[in-house]
C-alpha cells in the first residue's frame, strides 16, 4: 500500500528521475523499511522525509537505517496492540470535544453557544483567558475577564486555535527528559500541518475546522507510538532505551492506522476519518487532498524555520496545487504560528 510520499512521487519525475520506493513518510503497516539508496540517485521526497525525521528524533541519518528485522518482536506486539484495540498509550477523547466540534463548524458563528460549552471545561477556560490576555492580543489596559470577551477578541481562527492547544496539550506533556525534546518537536510539527491543512482546506471551499483537527492526528499518532513503544521495550529491557531505527520502523509503518484508531476512540465525524483514508489510499487519478497537501507544506515549513534541510522552492511549487500567490499566503500564515510556538 503506497505511502505519503510515493503519492507525490509523479510530482518530482522530470526534476528527479531516479526516483526511489524506500523510506515513505506515513507508510502503512505493511510497508518494510529498507536501507537508503545512494545519496545521487536519492529523490527529494526521501530526502524530505528523512530530514524531518532526523530532526524528530534528533538523529543523524544513518541512525535511521540500522537493520530492522520485519518480525521484530517489538513491532509485531505493537501491531497486536493495534489491532486489538490494546493501546495503553492512546489518548483520551476530550470530554467537550464532540461539542466543540460541532459549534466551530457552525456557519452561524454562535459565539454564545461557543462560550457556554468552553465554560464546562475549567482547564480551556483558564487557558482562553490567559491568550486573551497576552501582549499579542490584549490591545489596551483592562483585562478580560469573560469567555464572552475572549472569544470575541479572539474570533474564531484564535479559538480554535487555543482549543486545540488546551485539549492535546496533556496528553503531550513529556514523561521524562528524553521524551520532552521529540514530543515538543513533533506537536509543533502537529500544528504547522494542521494550520497547512486547514488553509488548503479554506481555498477549496472545504471544512477547514474539520481539516484542522484531521490535521493533528498524524503528531497525535507519532507520540502515541513512540509511548506505547518505549512501554513494550521495558517490559523486557528495563535498563535501556528502543534504538532510533525502531523507532522510525513504528512511526512509518503504522502511523496510519494510529491515526485512524485515534479519530475512531474519539467519536470524530465520519468524514473524518473519510480524509485520513483519502490521503492514506488515494484513488487512482485522484488530486492530492487538502491533508496530503498540508502535512506536505508543513514538513518543508517547519523544517525550514528549523534550519534543517529540506524541499526546494521550485520543487515544493510543482507538488502542491497552489497558485504562487497562495503559497506566498500560506507561507506567511505558518511562519506566524512558528514563531509563536517558538516563543512559547
Amino acid at each position: 500500500m503506497p505511502g505519503f510520499f510515493s503519492w507525490i512521487a509523479g510530482f518530482f519525475t522530470k526534476a528527479t528521475p531516479a526516483v526511489t520506493p524506500q523510506g515513505q513518510l506515513h507508510d502503512s503497516e505493511e510497508t518494510i523499511q529498507a536501507p537508503p539508496p545512494p545519496e545521487n540517485t536519492r529523490s527529494l521526497r526521501v530526502l524530505l522525509e528523512e530530514n524531518l525525521f532526523c530532526w524528530l528524533l534528533d538523529a543523524a541519518p544513518s541512525k535511521l537505517y540500522a537493520t530492522t528485522s520485519p518480525a521484530n518482536p517489538m513491532l509485531e506486539e505493537l501491531n497486536s496492540r493495534l489491532k486489538n484495540n490494546k493501546m495503553r498509550e492512546l489518548p483520551r477523547q476530550p470530554m467537550t470535544l464532540p461539542m466543540l466540534i460541532q459549534a466551530l463548524s457552525d456557519e452561524s458563528g454562535d459565539r454564545k453557544k461557543l462560550s457556554r460549552i468552553i465554560l464546562e471545561d475549567p482547564a480551556l477556560t483558564d487557558q482562553l483567558l490567559h491568550v486573551a490576555n497576552s501582549p499579542y492580543f490584549r490591545t489596551g489596559e483592562h483585562t478580560i475577564e469573560s469567555v464572552d470577551q475572549a472569544v470575541f477578541v479572539l474570533g474564531m481562527d484564535g479559538i480554535r486555535k487555543v482549543i486545540a492547544a488546551a485539549l492535546v496539550r496533556p496528553m503531550i506533556a513529556p514523561r521524562n527528559s528524553r521524551e520532552a525534546l521529540f514530543s515538543k518537536r513533533t506537536w509543533r510539527w502537529g500544528l504547522t500541518c494542521a494550520r497547512a491543512t486547514e488553509f488548503i482546506a479554506m481555498l477549496d471551499g472545504a471544512d477547514a475546522s474539520a481539516h484542522f483537527t484531521v490535521g493533528l492526528l498524524p503528531a497525535l499518532s507519532y507520540i502515541t507510538l513512540h509511548r506505547e513503544l518505549h512501554k513494550i521495550w521495558k517490559e523486557q529491557h528495563a535498563d535501556s532505551e528502543p534504538d532510533t531505527a525502531l523507532i522510525y520502523e513504528a512511526l512509518t509503518r503504522y502511523q496510519w492506522s494510529t491515526s485512524r484508531l485515534i479519530a475512531h476512540e474519539w467519536g470524530l465525524p465520519t468524514r473524518y476519518r473519510a480524509f485520513l483514508r483519502q490521503a492514506e489510499r488515494p484513488e487512482p487519478g485522484q488530486h492530492l487532498t487538502a491533508l496530503t497537501d498540508g502535512i506536505l507544506l508543513g514538513s518543508r515549513e517547519v523544517l525550514r524555520h528549523a534550519n534543517q534541510r529540506n524541499l526546494p522552492e521550485e520543487d515544493l511549487q510543482k507538488a502542491l496545487h497552489l497558485t504562487p500567490d497562495q503559497l506566498r499566503q500560506a507561507r506567511t500564515i505558518l511562519k506566524a504560528a512558528l514563531s509563536e510556538s517558538a516563543g512559547a
